[in-house]
């Protein structure tokens, strides 16, 4: 299974982007899709997870702005990141959990938002 992410890239503040994730593999081999990201020197945390069948979830900093979907057709799962700040300047990476609870994560993609 590989998660292919991609979409990132230099934007301004106030900008908008649109992340995608490719997955090897039927949407449906996956009980949660969503994405995390992480700053330089901070840790990695939460921006979005889908659950099949079930609830999603975002992270505080990104409510609002942000809108996680899946397309089960393409085998993606997609962020659309509105409003964007120098904050969210980070690697963001697809992650996948298996059926039985095995976790995959993607290879990451920048985002630098800057003026």
């Amino acid at each position: 299974v590989q998660l292919q992410a991609s979409g990132g890239g230099l934007v301004h503040p106030g900008d908008s982007l649109r992340l995608s994730c490719a997955l090897s593999g039927s949407a449906f081999s996956f009980n949660a899709l969503g994405w995390y990201r992480q700053a330089p020197g901070k840790q990695r945390e939460l921006v979005a997870i889908k659950v099949l069948g079930g609830s999603t979830n975002y992270g505080d900093s990104v409510k609002g702005r942000f809108a996680i979907s899946r397309d089960d057709a393409k085998s993606t799962v997609n962020l659309q990141m509105n409003t964007l700040t120098p904050e969210d300047t980070a690697v963001y990476y697809c992650y996948g959990r298996g059926l039985l609870g095995r976790e995959f994560w993607g290879q990451g993609t920048k985002v630098t938002v800057s003026s």
